[in-house]
């Protein structure tokens, strides 16, 4: 459980990081084209673990 989360946070760290490269270094536009796929993919995968995690637990 506790390793999804990290490899969220992990997935959306490296989304910043090379959305700042790529916005602030000149010529390394396709980084900030990568950040925002990485990004993309991470709010997927939390996504797809919160609502499996939703669905995974019986009603009381």
């Amino acid at each position: 459980m506790r390793t999804h989360m990290v490899i969220f946070l992990l997935l959306v760290l490296a989304a910043i990081t090379l959305g700042l490269i790529g916005t602030t270094a000149e010529g390394l536009g396709y980084l900030l084209i990568i950040g925002i796929v990485v990004l993309v993919i991470a709010l997927a995968y939390g996504g797809v673990r919160l609502t499996h995690r939703v669905r995974g637990r019986p009603g009381r």
